[in-house]
């Protein structure tokens, strides 16, 4: 596995973080305890290990949504 498959919790180990198996459910529980995470183009919260750690930092320098772009 790769450095950066790895940088990200895989299906599993999110239904195992948040105890839930449908993607709404699992979101609503990352908001309520404030993980950091984004969601793909399928609707699927994607969460890095770092968030899961309690590191703040976890977005590139200067990066920023499209949708805020200038």
């Amino acid at each position: 596995m790769d450095a950066v498959a790895h940088a990200f919790l895989d299906a599993a180990e999110l239904k195992k973080l948040t105890g839930r198996d449908q993607k709404s459910r699992q979101i609503e529980w990352l908001r309520r305890e404030a993980i950091p995470f984004r969601v793909n183009a399928t609707g699927h919260p994607v969460v890095t290990w770092a968030a899961v750690h309690g590191q703040r930092n976890t977005e590139p320098t200067g990066w920023q949504p499209r949708a805020l772009g200038v």
